[in-house]
């Protein structure tokens, strides 16, 4: 059986996600937009999501930074 998912980690690296949406769940308190509204999430990324974790818990800023660093520099190592 697999653990529950803890929607304040992100699936991939178990750290903390900063999910503002969930802090507003947790303190009943209105947050400001969460961090990741404005960034983008590339296709690759996404798909190394666990299927039981889509859905339900959001990535951290770091996993989405480091995919976005590798698809620029995969870019420019193309012809």
């Amino acid at each position: 059986m697999s653990e529950p998912i803890d929607p304040t980690r992100c699936p991939l690296c178990g750290g903390d996600n900063r999910c503002a949406m969930e802090l507003e769940k947790a303190t009943g308190q209105p947050q400001p937009a969460c961090w990741c509204v404005d960034e983008t999430f590339t296709p690759e990324l996404l798909a190394r999501v666990p299927a039981a974790a889509k859905g339900s818990a959001c990535l951290c800023m770091a996993c989405v930074r480091a995919a976005l660093d590798a698809a620029r520099r995969d870019a420019s190592q193309q012809p």
